[in-house]
């Protein structure tokens, strides 16, 4: 046992020196060897969103990546439990695709202020005011609102989703600034809907949006922007597409997580500056040591840090939180986010010009 810490604790120090204090690499380093032999005796996989603390994406994790790719890897693993480092949103959408399975959330909340922000009577009310619009609706939701979609999306593959439609008028929810960047990128007219908006009063092709944001991408300004290319020469600004159209413009790319991880990867440029959740940043700059991560605005999502080793070990230790999602909601949100992972793409982004 002794053996194994220490093979974990040189593991993590050679990968997160630069990132994560010593003493609290140490101390991972037990939790981490403790979860491990959990996630056998359980027959477990780990899921680990990209915006997991450090210690714990480098080291109990058997996946990692945005949703996009999260939800595939829930759909295709033969393992009998299912933890997902994420949110809750995220765990649900496990489950629907694989109901079989048990599926476990660290946090006994995981909330996000995107799928907070709507619905699913919500989406019934947009759908009678505009009748036979098809409805886009981001992972970021939960599964009752998923349910009334007829396909999701992730910032990855939100454009591809909307391209594939047959249809110049589309309702896109919740997340105001994605869909704000999305009809920019398709070429289409935005409207944030109002009592009194008819399908007759739509300047085609259109995206119909909503009023949420997230907490964290809708803090970042064009100023920042602005400020990163003053203070820190050769900087390249990546900016997350729930952020604001005016960021999404100023900065030098815009993408999904999965597209911000590889442009970094395989960019010629000495250091960036990455508006999203700043546990990403860490995690990427602990992948390319050649890489510097400006810290000019680092911003914790508070419900992603909610996800903690010690909870993940207990999760496992204890068979909790158990997420259910009841079976006539979870067929129909099957069909939405089975249509979303058919439809590839996802992981290149848009650059400036």
């Amino acid at each position: 046992m002794q053996t194994d810490v220490q093979d974990m604790y040189r593991r993590l120090k050679a990968r997160l020196d630069r990132v994560v204090p010593d003493f609290e690499l140490r101390l991972k380093a037990e939790v981490a060897v403790e979860i491990m032999r959990l996630k056998q005796e359980r027959n477990a996989v780990i899921l680990g969103h990209n915006y997991m603390e450090p210690a714990l994406y480098h080291s109990i994790c058997d996946f990692v990546g945005d949703s996009l790719e999260l939800s595939r890897r829930a759909a295709e693993t033969d393992k009998s439990v299912i933890v997902f480092c994420g949110v809750k949103f995220m765990a649900e959408t496990a489950k629907i695709l694989s109901p079989q399975k048990t599926v476990l959330l660290p946090s006994q909340k995981g909330g996000c202020s995107l799928a907070a922000g709507i619905t699913a009577e919500d989406v019934r009310a947009l759908k009678r005011q505009f009748p036979g619009v098809p409805v886009v609706t981001y992972v970021n939701t939960y599964a009752d609102v998923k349910a009334e979609t007829d396909v999701c999306c992730t910032s990855g593959n939100a454009a591809e989703v909307v391209r594939s439609l047959d249809s110049d008028a589309v309702i896109f929810l919740p997340d105001e600034y994605l869909g704000r960047n999305v009809a920019r990128e398709t070429g289409r007219t935005f409207y944030m809907p109002t009592p009194d908006l008819t399908p007759a009063q739509l300047q085609r092709p259109c995206l119909i949006g909503w009023k949420a944001r997230c907490e964290v991408h809708e803090r970042f300004t064009a100023d920042d922007v602005h400020r990163a290319h003053e203070h820190f020469p050769a900087v390249q600004v990546l900016a997350h597409p729930e952020c604001t159209p005016e960021v999404t413009a100023a900065a030098d790319f815009a993408g999904s997580t999965a597209a911000m991880v590889r442009f970094v990867k395989e960019s010629k440029a000495p250091r960036f500056l990455l508006l999203t959740e700043c546990s990403m940043a860490d995690n990427i700059m602990a992948e390319n040591p050649d890489k510097e991560m400006v810290r000019m605005c680092s911003l914790r999502c508070p419900h992603m840090n909610e996800i903690t080793m010690q909870d993940t070990r207990d999760a496992l230790k204890f068979m909790r939180y158990v997420i259910e999602v009841p079976e006539d909601i979870r067929v129909r949100a099957h069909a939405a986010v089975a249509r979303m992972i058919a439809i590839r793409g996802g992981t290149t982004g848009y650059a400036k010009p």
